[in-house]
């Protein structure tokens, strides 16, 4: 019950701290981090929109395995896409959700009636938490720069505004 009452604790604190960063006009660059198949990965916070706890999906047949159906999220239906699958972090979405999984909506702005499943929140991140560090691999348009934080983990950022446009995430249908 106590892990439950704290887990829920830092959803309020993310929320409020997701909201109040949209407020403040900021020229630093501050990310929700999340994992995903074991990966830390970043999301700019400006186009991420709510935070909300898995709920019943609907599936979506001939569909890739990465898109796990629709969601009703406020009232709005949203494709719901498993952001580590789609990553190719995971072959298949598991056969059971973990507690921690949560499903991250895009910003309105970016037209993209959206949200990726993902592993576990790992809080904020701000650009003085983290340093760049240089990744010769090659990347989709999506991803970002990489980060190390000061334990050393490695963190890549995925640009929503980049991934909404990206073919490959609008092609669903097998």
């Amino acid at each position: 019950m106590a892990k439950k009452e704290a887990l829920r604790e830092l959803q309020t604190r993310l929320a409020e701290r997701l909201q109040a960063a949209r407020l403040q006009k900021s020229e630093t660059a501050t990310w929700l981090a999340v994992e995903c198949g074991g990966q830390g990965l970043l999301l700019p916070l400006g186009q991420a929109s709510e935070i909300f706890p898995l709920t019943a999906l609907m599936p979506v047949p001939h569909t890739g395995a990465w898109f796990l159906g629709v969601a009703n999220l406020r009232g709005r239906l949203h494709g719901v896409v498993d952001l580590a699958v789609f990553l190719g972090l995971r072959a298949a979405p598991p056969q059971e959700f973990g507690p921690q999984s949560r499903l991250i909506a895009f910003n309105p702005a970016l037209e993209v009636n959206c949200a990726l499943l993902v592993d576990r929140l790992a809080g904020l991140r701000s650009a003085d938490q983290l340093r760049v560090v240089p990744d010769e691999a090659a990347h989709p348009a999506f991803a970002g720069a990489t980060y190390a934080d000061a334990g050393g983990r490695r963190w890549q950022e995925i640009v929503l505004a980049e991934l909404a446009g990206e073919e490959a995430f609008l092609r669903i249908a097998r």
